[in-house]
C-alpha cells in the first residue's frame, strides 16, 4: 500500500523491514527460525513415531533416533541446498500419498467381505481410478521436473 518494492528473493522479510527497519528484519528472522525449528522437531518426532512400529529398539532410543533424523536432514539440506526446490520436491512426494490411499480405498470397495454387502457403483470406481491416474501423473511429472532442477 505504501509503494515499497518487494525483494524478489525474500518478499516477506521486505515487509517486516519496511515496517520496522532492522528491528523488524530481526523479528522476522526470529519468527521464521521459530517456525522452522518447531517444524523440524515435529517432523522428526512424527517420522520416528512411525518407525516405532517396526522394532522396539526405536521405542527404547526414541530421543536418539529423533536427533539422528534431525542431523541427517540437516546434512541433506546443507549438501543439496536450494530450499525452494527441496520444499516443492517434498510436497510432490507427499502428493503421491493421496493417489495411493485412494487406490487402496477403491480396491477395498470391491471386496464384498470388507464392505459387508455394499456394492460400490462402477461409475464411481471408474471416476476414482481416473483421479488416481491423473494425480499420479501430476505427482510424477512434478517430481521429475523438481528433481532435474535440484541436480542442475
Amino acid at each position: 500500500m505504501q509503494g515499497i518494492p518487494l525483494d524478489k528473493n525474500n518478499p516477506a522479510a521486505t515487509v517486516f523491514q519496511s515496517a520496522a527497519g532492522q528491528i523488524g528484519l530481526r523479528i522476522f528472522g526470529v519468527v521464521l527460525w521459530s517456525a522452522a525449528i518447531s517444524s523440524v522437531i515435529g517432523a522428526a518426532y512424527t517420522s520416528v513415531s512411525f518407525f516405532k512400529t517396526f522394532h522396539p529398539l526405536f521405542i527404547k532410543y526414541e530421543r536418539l533416533f529423533i536427533s539422528i533424523f534431525i542431523v541427517l536432514s540437516t546434512i541433506i539440506f546443507i549438501s543439496i541446498g536450494r530450499p525452494k526446490q527441496l520444499l516443492i520436491f517434498a510436497g510432490a512426494i507427499n502428493g503421491l500419498i493421496l493417489p495411493v490411499a485412494l487406490a487402496i480405498i477403491l480396491i477395498a470397495a470391491t471386496k464384498s467381505k470388507l464392505m459387508k454387502g455394499y456394492k460400490h457403483p462402477v461409475w464411481m470406481q471408474l471416476c476414482g481410478w481416473i483421479v488416481v491416474a491423473v494425480m499420479t501423473w501430476m505427482g510424477y511429472t512434478t517430481i521429475i521436473e523438481t528433481f532435474s532442477n535440484l541436480i542442475k
